[in-house]
């Protein structure tokens, strides 16, 4: 009896823990853009930024130089800033998702030369727009408003 019992008492927890994690999953709406507004996100991509992203990138977004334009001994272009003084805002969100993605070598089709990785096999595409959503948070109100307008197709007009 007492067998019996446990055997219950393990298939049931084994069973709401299940239930516990596919719903926990399910529970987690799908993301196919930049939510610098969404403090969850924020703070996932805040982490994640630190583990795969700041070696290269600085830690307070300033880039791999001071002068990230100028190509390095190997031909390629340095890791550049992502805060405001970067051209990071200047791209809509799919491309700055695609490039994080795939790398910017393979983004580009193989017509420019960077030794930016892609990260599909070591983040989730929601882990990357955490990310994304990360850097977009620490732009200035008024650079955000900017990539807005260029994800909204408007800017410039």
């Amino acid at each position: 009896m007492k067998k019996q019992l446990c055997i219950g008492v393990g298939a049931a927890l084994i069973a709401g823990l299940a239930g516990l994690w596919w719903f926990g999953f399910a529970a987690e709406p799908e993301i196919s853009r930049i939510d610098s507004d969404n403090p969850a996100l924020v703070a996932t991509g805040a982490r994640l930024y630190t583990a795969q992203c700041a070696s290269c990138h600085g830690r307070n977004l300033e880039g791999q130089t001071a002068n990230w334009r100028q190509r390095l001994p190997d031909g390629s272009i340095p890791a550049p800033p992502h805060d405001e003084s970067g051209h990071t805002w200047h791209h809509p969100d799919r491309m700055l998702f695609e490039v994080t993605k795939y790398g910017r070598t393979k983004a580009s089709g193989g017509t420019f030369k960077t030794n930016m990785i892609g990260f599909e096999e070591t983040l989730s595409d929601r882990e990357i727009w955490a990310v994304l959503s990360y850097i977009k948070s620490r732009w200035p109100e008024a650079v955000q408003r900017r990539h807005d307008e260029i994800n909204r197709g408007t800017a410039g007009r």
